[in-house]
C-alpha cells in the first residue's frame, strides 16, 4: 500500500526487489534493465527495456548527464572497540581533510557506529591512520539549519557541530594520514562502498560518462547507457549536456536531508541548455544528482549560469523545479528525501501511480536495479 502525505512518501517495499545483482552477474547488457516510462500530463505508464528509451525521446531533447567517476571510497578500519569497521570517504574538504562515515561490520553488514569520539585515532591498512576531528550532523528536522554553510566563494563552511547524534546523518570531519598519495592509496586499499556483504569490481560502479573521479558512490541513473545506445540517440538528434556533481555517501535514513556536494556547470552545457529552454525543448536530467547541480545554477531569470562550488539545495514540492522538465532515475526507498524531488516534478498522485506499478510489475531497486523515466 502506498500512502502520501505532506512530509513523506511511504510504501511497503518487498525485500525481494531490493538486492538485485549487477547486470554483469546476470549475463545481460547494462541497457537491458527494465524501464518504466510515466507521462506526467496523462498519468499513463509504459513498461519496456532501457535499450528502447529512444522510442520515448525525440530530436532536440537534451539529456543532462553527470560525468563524475566513482572512487574506491571504502577502507577497512579497526575501531576503538577492536571491532572490524569501514571508513566511507564522502566529501573532500581540502588538503587531507574529508567528511567521512564510520561503520562497524556485523556479520558482513556495515552498520552505523555511534561509539566514536572526537580525537579518536584509528588504524587504516598499509600503515595509514585517520583522526576524527569533529562530528557533523543535522541539529534538527526540516526547520533546522544545515550542518554546513556555503560561502560566497563556494567553499564549504561549518555552521553547527552539535546535535542529536543518533537521530541524524552522522558524518565526521577527519584527517587522513597516509603513506602514499590518496589516489594511489585508494587504488591499492580502497573498495567501492556497499551496504551488504557482496563485493564487485570498481568497474561495475562506473558509468560510460565517467571522466572525473570524485564520487563516493555511483551516479547510478547513468549506468544503463551503453556506447551503441548513445550512438543511436545522437543519430536521432538527442543532445547531451555534461555536468559534474561529486556524490557523497548515499546512506541517508528516514528524515535525513541531503547535505552539500561539489558541482560544476561548464560553459558549453550552460549555453546548450539555455538555447534548448528558449526553443521550448525538453531538458531531461539523468539522475537526481544532475537535477541538483543544474537547478543550483539557475539564476533569477531562469537561465543556467556557468558555476562551480558547493550546493546545499534541497528540492521539495514547495521549491519546485525551474528548468528540468523530465527525469530519468532509479527507484527510491520509502520516505527517502529524493522522493521530495520527484514529487516536485511529478506530483504525489502521479508518483503514487508509478510506484504502485513498479512494485506490482516487480521492478528492481537500488544502483543495479531498473529505471524510471518521467516525461
Amino acid at each position: 500500500m502506498l500512502v502520501t502525505n505532506p512530509t513523506f512518501f511511504e510504501f511497503e517495499l518487498p525485500q525481494t526487489l531490493t538486492q538485485p545483482l549487477p547486470t554483469e552477474e546476470r549475463g545481460i547488457e547494462r541497457d537491458q534493465v527494465r524501464l518504466m516510462v510515466s507521462k506526467l500530463m496523462t498519468d499513463s505508464v509504459f513498461h519496456t527495456t532501457f535499450t528502447h528509451i529512444d522510442r520515448f525521446l525525440r530530436a532536440g531533447d537534451v539529456l543532462v548527464i553527470n560525468t563524475s567517476a566513482t572512487m574506491p571510497a571504502a577502507l577497512d578500519i579497526t575501531l576503538t572497540t577492536g571491532q572490524q569497521g569501514r571508513l566511507h570517504l564522502s566529501t573532500h574538504l581540502d588538503g587531507n581533510r574529508w567528511l567521512a562515515e564510520l561503520r562497524q561490520v556485523v556479520k558482513g553488514i556495515p552498520k552505523r557506529f555511534f561509539l566514536a569520539r572526537t580525537g579518536d585515532e584509528l588504524r587504516l591498512p598499509g600503515n595509514g591512520e585517520v583522526q576524527l576531528l569533529y562530528p557533523y550532523y543535522e541539529t534538527g528536522r526540516d526547520e533546522s539549519p544545515s550542518a554546513f554553510g556555503i560561502s560566497q566563494k563556494g567553499r564549504l563552511q561549518v555552521k553547527e557541530r552539535t546535535g542529536r547524534l543518533k537521530d541524524h546523518l552522522h558524518l565526521w570531519e577527519i584527517e587522513l594520514r597516509l603513506p602514499a598519495p590518496l589516489s594511489d592509496y585508494l587504488q591499492h586499499f580502497g573498495k567501492p562502498i556497499r551496504y551488504d556483504n557482496r563485493q564487485y569490481p570498481l568497474a561495475y560502479y562506473q558509468t560510460v560518462f565517467a571522466t572525473q573521479a570524485g564520487s563516493a558512490e555511483m551516479p547510478s541513473a547513468g549506468r544503463a547507457f551503453t556506447h551503441p545506445l548513445i550512438t543511436r540517440l545522437l543519430a536521432k538528434g538527442v543532445q547531451f549536456a555534461p555536468i559534474t556533481l561529486h556524490t557523497g555517501v548515499s546512506s541517508l535514513e528516514v528524515a535525513e536531508r541531503p547535505y552539500p556536494e561539489y558541482f560544476q556547470i561548464p560553459e558549453a552545457s550552460a549555453s546548450l541548455l539555455n538555447l534548448a529552454q528558449r526553443e521550448g525543448r525538453r531538458i531531461i536530467a539523468v539522475g537526481t544528482t544532475a537535477v541538483r547541480a543544474l537547478e543550483s545554477a539557475v539564476n533569477e531569470n531562469g537561465e543556467v549560469e556557468v558555476r562551480h562550488g558547493w550546493t546545499d539545495l534541497y528540492i521539495t514540492p514547495e521549491r519546485g523545479m525551474r528548468i528540468v522538465n523530465g527525469l530519468l532515475t532509479g527507484l527510491h526507498e520509502p520516505r527517502a528525501s529524493h522522493l521530495h524531488m520527484l514529487e516536485a516534478l511529478a506530483g504525489s498522485a502521479h508518483l503514487e501511480i508509478a510506484y504502485r506499478e513498479a512494485i506490482e510489475k516487480g521492478y528492481l531497486w537500488h544502483e543495479f536495479g531498473d529505471l524510471h523515466l518521467m516525461l
